[in-house]
């Protein structure tokens, strides 16, 4: 599986973005998605999870803010970012899991695949 995530850039504290990502490959199924993100001098942090029903889960940073969905024809899945703020600036990952598992807690996801990243930075 290939993910290959878009949409990130300049903006406005106050503005939106949305990130896509798509998968492609063969024989997969994804099960969950999610959106991490890795700001300068910091560790790597989930964002933003959706599960194969449809449940959701943010980090409370974000919560509020960003809408997670996905789209299982085109298997793509994407992160609308409303109300930006200086520190929501950093590289964005997609990640999937494509595994049969059932997750009670979508934090505790196991991902298979990431994307490459895309940046997103807002100014002040």
């Amino acid at each position: 599986v290939q993910l290959q995530a878009s949409g990130g850039g300049l903006v406005q504290a106050g503005g939106s973005l949305r990130l896509s990502c798509a998968a492609s490959g063969s024989g997969f199924r994804i099960n969950a998605w999610g959106w991490h993100r890795q700001a300068p001098g910091k560790q790597r942090e989930l964002v933003a999870v959706i599960g194969s029903g449809g449940g959701t889960t943010y980090a409370d940073s974000v919560k509020g803010r960003f809408t997670i969905s996905r789209d299982d024809v085109w298997n793509t899945g994407y992160l609308q970012m409303n109300s930006l703020k200086p520190e929501d600036t950093a590289v964005y990952y997609c990640a999937v899991d494509t595994s049969r598992r059932k997750y009670s807690d979508l934090e505790s996801v196991w991902w298979d695949y990431w994307g490459q990243g895309t940046l997103v930075t807002v100014s002040s």
